[in-house]
């Protein structure tokens, strides 16, 4: 069992949420907080919260009874289908990659606030984004870039975007695929100690176009 977990699924018929996390710690432990996490943020993201609204209420109730000191750090968006405008929130965690249609894989790097369940009165920014036609979303825990070969040297966004950048223009499913096989060439017999998920999404568009 293990703490990361990721989802997607439409608040409405033109609001689309994405959403990967990663719960501190391993075991048993790991896997209760997140599911309870998991719950809790989608409540709140279906009950028409912002990202960060989202956020900060879901801090609040994990921090009531958070006997154990785990914390979660979160990557959440909301997207508007139609208009391909959109919020996102990082608790914490992981910069996302963008390929724009018909370019490479980037970064997006912005100041992050403090993962979920760290503090009370946490106060969560959130921004606003665009996507267009063509456009591809790749988004990760760290046990994508912290996995480690036998040498435990990390195999690091550098060559996550080399797996990336492989096929930019590749659909979701293969996007996962050519990143897994590129962990799986850097670490050769090397155990892994961590949860490696992966999130990948294309924006068509609206419907009517």
């Amino acid at each position: 069992v293990g703490g990361d977990f990721y989802d997607f699924f439409l608040i409405d018929d033109d609001h689309l949420a994405l959403i990967i996390a990663d719960v501190s710690g391993k075991g048993i432990p790991a896997s209760l907080f997140m599911m309870i996490s998991r719950i809790l943020i989608k409540n709140h993201v279906k009950a028409g919260e912002s990202p960060a609204t989202a956020l900060t209420s879901v801090n609040t109730q994990l921090m009531e009874n958070n006997k154990t000191n785990q914390f979660v750090t979160v990557w959440l968006a909301v997207l508007d289908l139609e208009t391909g405008k959109g919020m996102a929130a990082n608790a914490g965690h992981e910069h996302p990659a963008l390929c724009r249609a018909g370019g490479r894989y980037e970064l997006v790097t912005y100041k992050h606030s403090p993962p979920v369940a760290i503090t009370d009165f946490t106060v969560f920014r959130e921004h606003s984004f665009e996507m267009f036609p063509g456009d591809s979303l790749f988004v990760y825990t760290d046990g994508v870039t912290e996995a480690t070969d036998a040498h435990e040297e990390l195999f690091g966004t550098d060559r996550m975007l080399e797996a990336l950048n492989k096929e930019p223009d590749a659909l979701p499913e293969q996007v996962t695929q050519n990143v897994m096989e590129g962990i799986r060439l850097f670490v050769g017999e090397a155990e892994q100690f961590d949860d490696i998920t992966m999130l990948a999404f294309r924006y068509n568009g609206p419907e009517k176009a």
